[in-house]
């Protein structure tokens, strides 16, 4: 028996090792099955569910970071930089913060609001940007977004988002009154919807504010468009729109670069 007992410990010990193996294969295989479907990639329930937490979860530098490159984002194709200079600490989401966009937005519910303002690099345009993330399911996104399309309200002057000001910055005089060009971002692969709302620095009022998707196109020659206005909205909400994403998993698109 003692001269037995060694190779009984080693066959012992070679079958835990082969049923270790296995386990950890079999978890592994689980994992990615679940997980990901590919390279990493999370499957679209996974990334909706991580979007909810993201504002939570990432840091707010990533989130708005403190300088955005907009690589051929302005006029003409010109590159444009946008520097943050304000920060709104994350709030519930009330008609304070969103005017009247906060009532058609209401059915998807409201977990959290972030807003940040950034003034451009010559100091002459100011962009509030906010990200709200809602409660609502993939299917609730999905609605929101057809009832937003159908009815045009992304579009409706009433419904334009409220700037963030902030004292002693560029856009201390960012007010109603100042807004010319915005935007507005239902998405539905993650819980978050995305505004950008941009004036003038020198706080002059606005008589005729423009949709950011009007303002960038070519030939416009309103005062949003001729400014760069509706390009700064446009292009800071498509910032923000891909960092939500690549926090929530979901790689960029070609033409959408996270900063």
């Amino acid at each position: 028996m003692a001269e037995r007992l060694p190779s009984t410990r080693i066959v012992a010990a070679a079958v835990s090792l082969v049923l270790g193996i296995g386990l950890m294969g079999g978890a592994a295989a689980g994992s990615w099955l679940t997980e990901s479907p590919a390279k990493g990639t999370p499957t679209p329930e996974a990334a909706f569910a991580k979007g909810q937490d993201a504002w939570r979860n990432t840091p707010v530098d990533t989130l708005f970071p403190r300088t955005v490159e907009g690589l051929a984002a302005g006029p003409g194709g010109a590159d444009r930089t946008w520097i943050r200079i304000a920060v709104a600490p994350d709030a519930d989401c009330t008609a304070a913060a969103e005017g009247p966009l906060a009532k058609e937005l209401a059915p998807a519910g409201c977990a959290r609001l972030l807003r940040a303002t950034y003034v451009d690099a010559t100091r002459t345009d100011v962009i509030t940007v906010g990200a709200q993330t809602t409660k609502a399911d993939r299917s609730g996104m999905m609605d929101l977004n057809a009832r937003f399309s159908t009815h045009n309200l992304a579009t409706r002057t009433a419904l334009m988002p409220l700037p963030l000001a902030a004292r002693g910055t560029p856009a201390e005089g960012f007010g109603p009154a100042q807004r010319a060009s915005w935007t507005v971002r239902i998405l539905t692969d993650i819980p978050v919807v995305v505004y950008a709302v941009s004036g003038f620095a020198d706080g002059r009022e606005v008589t005729d504010p423009q949709p950011a998707d009007a303002a960038v196109q070519p030939g416009t020659a309103t005062a949003p468009a001729e400014s760069g206005l509706g390009h700064d909205a446009k292009g800071l909400a498509d910032k923000v729109t891909a960092t939500f994403r690549a926090a929530s998993g979901i790689p960029a698109s070609p033409t959408e670069e996270a900063p």
